[in-house]
């Protein structure tokens, strides 16, 4: 079945996540899971783990928050659940930590 109504995706790469955080102009969203967060994370970023996601609870305006996850899957299906509750999110980190990591982009422990 075609959906009548596809999930609008905008994919930013980590650089220009990266500046927007600086300039204050986006919310980083982290879906991963707190073990994963534990690892190692992106200074700034908030958690809100996919497996408990509710997009009602979101903590800035849809149109600032961008997601993240480790490769991009996660951050993807998190836009999808928002945009299916009536939430106007369309922004992920294409390529997730990785991609931010294989920038050399900062990230702690």
């Amino acid at each position: 079945m075609v959906s009548s109504n596809p999930t609008k995706l905008v994919e930013l790469d980590p650089a220009d996540v990266q500046m927007r955080l600086t300039q204050g102009d986006v919310v980083l969203i982290d879906v991963r899971e707190p073990p994963e967060l534990a690892a190692e994370r992106i200074p700034g970023a908030l958690s809100m783990p996919l497996s408990t996601f509710d997009p009602a609870a979101l903590p800035c305006e849809p149109e600032r928050a961008v997601f993240s996850c480790a490769a991009g899957g996660r951050s993807a299906k998190a836009v999808e659940r928002c945009q299916q509750a009536g939430v106007a999110v369309t922004q992920h980190m294409r390529g997730g930590l990785k991609a931010w990591k294989a920038a050399q982009l900062p990230t702690t422990r």
